[in-house]
């Protein structure tokens, strides 16, 4: 243990940092674990993620691979949360994290760390049991569900029997979503009152699952849980927290941050599918097994009105993609990502709506027709339980009403409205609606509130060539506070300054810390300069020429990430003589084995070759000889033929802005250095990175490609 300075104690500014920079020195308590070295970089990012929250400032630092970024915000966080009886709020972005945070990190640090904290995994409330719902489902059954539903019903109640955590990672096999829905934690059914501990219900049959989860979470000094679901909740709140952002009196930790933007996006707006509407109608009655909750009262005209609003919408999302696939051959020869001249046009995915009104509202009025009736049942039925289930059901009914009528008014200011077809044989419709830049609501609801927001990822900057903004900058106050700051660490912040542009986080400290990696020793780069442009003829059998010439130079351990699916399957079959011939595996992304299967089987098989897409790009771990070579077929740039990628262009170039320079370069250079950070994942690792496109040399932003990497030998062939 290490003695907190007297005179500087550790809720006080100079008291954390120096504990933080102690904690992390070459003598400090994590020198005692057995895998700890000193790292200059993690002590200066830990002391900065610790000046940052005792001043109440935003941060954002990019450390490079094996710096031990999650240990630099851990420590910090956790002294000053225990200090100042706030919660530090963890949100990461894959799976994989999140599992280390909670089963080695923290746990490791609660043997270790001179103040006692706890911690927990903060899961949507969809994936617990509500005790209550179940036992009233159970008693319902015969009118909520079809006989296999019953028997389906029942292995999940023996199940919670039994369960100590009671949600779904719980299960060995997964249970029916129809089912699940029904007995699962759900907004305005499962609360305190209702199945928490002091309920009537409670003491006859215990706090429901959810109720023990959200009282772990209240007490806890840190919360661990995903973007997807921070996004989605931030958007949930009706009004701001006190002293927070999720939480009263709490402060936030994005790891993985170069995915705020994205995921931000996804679950900041409007989505509205024909699968929803149908299923907030069947909850209600399903006209095929003539179950659902109005079995459970007296039927009358709400099931008539039922009927009539599965009609309704089934004619009017029919009458969508109609509209749809009009619009879309109006347009002609013009079809992003098309890939060529004399390729066959591909269907739409998701298609741009740029006018209200694209069909006759049919819907709304049925919704509203419905929820007055069910409103009615509420007031005659004695059953309380059902009453509730029935209102949450108006509550979804009126949410699902509004979203299409923003979605055909365009309502939404400075929105990207479109249509996507979704689920396996892309069927289903759904209806969107998302801001173009969201900056402003990040701005607003995270930058703007009173506690601090710290960021960090392996990337997050881009040199040079780069054009942001400048029509949004800090308050005058937060430039007094910046200016007038008296930090112990260099203010490096070449290249952030985009980043933080996209995420509103123009007030934030940023900070670089670099690797302790050897790139220079342990990295070589090979840029082939005789390639092909990459839409010229012979591109295609080139790009097959150079990758059996580097798989051979390695004997296979090798990624080779590709922009386009389609090509990398075109690739992946002609070369599969080539990679019998050698003797060696190829894994081929999309081809039905799963991408987690896929890369275990990479991983086991050293000389084996993997070929994948986007997924592939980031945030996948092959540390060790298995991967030694990264074959990069094109620079990364992304085709605006997603709505939202072209609206932001436009709204750029709208303004007098180059869209390529403030946008499509800094991502394509985010991507690339995420697809080269594949390669070196721990200081033993060695290979190669090849850039098969001949741009980096040709044109005259290229050099920002190479300038944005770690030195290493640079050879052109």
């Amino acid at each position: 243990m290490i003695s907190v300075i007297e005179s500087q104690p550790a809720g006080s500014s100079a008291g954390l940092v120096q504990q933080t920079a102690d904690i992390f020195s070459p003598k400090g308590i994590l020198s005692h674990s057995p895998n700890f070295e000193f790292r200059p970089q993690q002590q200066q990012m830990a002391v900065a993620v610790a000046e940052a929250l005792a001043d109440g400032e935003h941060l954002a630092v990019e450390a490079g691979t094996g710096v031990g970024k999650s240990l630099a915000y851990l420590v910090p966080a956790i002294l000053y949360a225990v200090a100042h009886k706030k919660k530090a709020v963890i949100c990461t972005h894959t799976i994989n994290l999140q599992e280390q945070l909670t089963e080695k990190d923290l746990p490791m640090l609660q043997q270790i760390m001179p103040v006692k904290f706890t911690f927990t995994m903060l899961k949507g409330r969809a994936n617990y049991v509500c005790t209550r719902r179940l036992h009233k489902a159970v008693q319902q059954a015969p009118n909520l569900f079809t006989t296999t539903e019953t028997e389906e019903l029942q292995r999940i109640s023996e199940w919670a029997k039994k369960t100590e955590d009671g949600s779904l990672s719980d299960f060995d096999i997964e249970p029916n979503p129809k089912v699940w829905d029904q007995v699962c934690s759900e907004r305005g059914l499962c609360a305190p009152k209702l199945c928490g501990y002091p309920s009537d219900f409670a003491k006859d049959h215990g706090v429901c699952f959810f109720q023990r989860a959200r009282n772990r979470i209240m007490s806890s000094d840190v919360v661990v849980l995903n973007h997807t679901l921070f996004f989605t909740l931030l958007g949930g709140l009706e009004e701001e927290v006190e002293g927070g952002v999720l939480f009263r009196n709490d402060f936030v930790i994005f790891d993985e941050a170069h995915q705020m933007e994205h995921v931000a996006s996804k679950h900041i707006g409007v989505s509205v599918s024909s699968g929803q509407v149908r299923y907030a109608a069947h909850r209600l009655w399903n006209p095929h097994t003539q179950k659902g909750l109005l079995a459970t009262v007296r039927k009358g005209d709400a099931v008539k009105l039922v009927d009539e609003l599965l009609d309704q919408a089934g004619g009017f999302f029919t009458a969508v993609e109609a509209a749809c696939d009009d619009l879309h051959k109006a347009a002609g020869k013009r079809s992003f990502g098309a890939g060529g001249g004399s390729a066959k046009r591909r269907e739409w995915t998701e298609l741009r709506i740029r006018r209200p009104e694209l069909v006759q509202d049919c819907v709304t009025l049925p919704v509203q027709r419905l929820r007055e009736a069910v409103s009615n049942l509420i007031k005659l039925i004695n059953d309380k339980e059902i009453g509730q289930e029935l209102l949450e059901c108006n509550r979804r009914l009126a949410e699902l009403k509004e979203a299409i009528a923003v979605f055909l008014n365009q309502s939404a200011e400075d929105h990207v409205y479109w249509v996507e077809r979704t689920g396996r044989a892309q069927k289903a419709l759904a209806l969107n609606a998302a801001p173009i830049d969201v900056a402003e609501y990040l701005r607003r609801r995270l930058f703007g509130s009173s506690t601090s927001i710290i960021m960090t990822s392996a990337t997050l900057s881009v040199t040079g060539v780069v054009r942001v903004p400048s029509s949004v900058e800090p308050s005058a106050k937060q430039h007094a506070t910046r200016a007038t700051k008296q930090s112990a660490l260099p203010q490096n912040d070449a290249g952030l300054n985009y980043f933080a542009h996209r995420v509103g986080a123009e007030a934030a400290r940023l900070l670089q810390v670099g690797t302790p990696f050897d790139y220079e020793r342990q990295m070589k780069l090979y840029v082939v300069g005789k390639m092909p442009d990459p839409r010229g003829e012979g591109y295609r059998d080139a790009l097959i020429h150079w990758i059996e010439h580097f798989i051979k130079l390695t004997h296979g351990k090798a990624f080779v990430l590709f922009t386009n699916f389609k090509l990398m399957l075109e690739v992946g079959e002609l070369m599969q003589p080539f990679f019998d011939k050698m003797r060696l595996a190829c894994f081929i992304q999309g081809t039905g084995t799963p991408r987690s299967v896929m890369l275990e089987k990479f991983k086991d098989d050293i000389d084996s070759v993997l070929f994948g897409t986007d997924s592939f790009w980031q945030g996948v771990d092959v540390p060790g000889e298995a991967l030694s070579n990264v074959i990069i077929t094109r620079l990364p740039f992304a085709v605006p033929d997603h709505p939202l990628i072209e609206a932001r262009m436009e709204a750029i170039e709208a303004r007098g802005g180059d869209s390529f320079r403030e946008f499509s370069l800094p991502e394509a250079i985010l991507k690339f250095r995420q697809g080269v950070g594949r390669l070196i994942r721990t200081r033993t690792d060695q290979g190669i990175i090849v850039a098969l496109d001949n741009r980096i040399l040709t044109k005259q932003y290229g050099q920002a490609f190479i300038a944005a990497l770690p030195k290493c030998p640079l050879e052109v062939v």
